[in-house]
């Protein structure tokens, strides 16, 4: 009965690939964790430098990144890379701060500390991500 079960090779489930971008290393590693248990495929990086390369070596479903890194600006330029991809992840920062519900023009604000909040605003960006592509597809059908 388990061998019914079994999923044909080639058809394993295939997970959201969300992108960790932050140079805390406990703070990176412990996103990743919380991502990983809610069922997110994840890679991450320390670095703008180095998120950038992953964002041209794979496609992700979301992009999460620190604002200031190496730089005051680094996280920026990982979100604005990020956005000139073709497969247009969504992206959201990070923030350790206390912010008020931002618009759909601005920035997205995720913060960390906030378990329950993070998961569902990761969920809530890749669904918006995937409506995204289901509309432009129907408009050029």
């Amino acid at each position: 009965m388990l061998s019914s079960l079994r999923k044909p090779p080639g058809k394993e489930l295939e997970l959201a690939r969300v992108l960790v971008v932050d140079d805390d290393v406990a703070s990176r590693l412990t996103l990743q964790t919380v991502l990983e248990a809610g069922g997110y495929c994840v890679d991450s990086a320390a670095s703008a430098a180095e998120a950038v390369g992953k964002l041209d070596e794979r496609q992700y479903e979301l992009v999460l990144s620190d604002l200031q890194m190496e730089s005051p600006e680094a996280g920026l330029k990982v979100l604005a890379h990020a956005r000139l991809m073709d497969y247009k992840p969504a992206t959201a920062i990070l923030t350790k701060y206390q912010t008020q519900t931002p618009d759909t023009r601005r920035p997205v604000f995720i913060e960390p500390q906030d378990l329950p909040g993070l998961l569902s605003k990761v969920a809530d960006l890749i669904s918006q991500r995937a409506a995204r592509i289901v509309n432009r597809q129907l408009r050029q059908a």
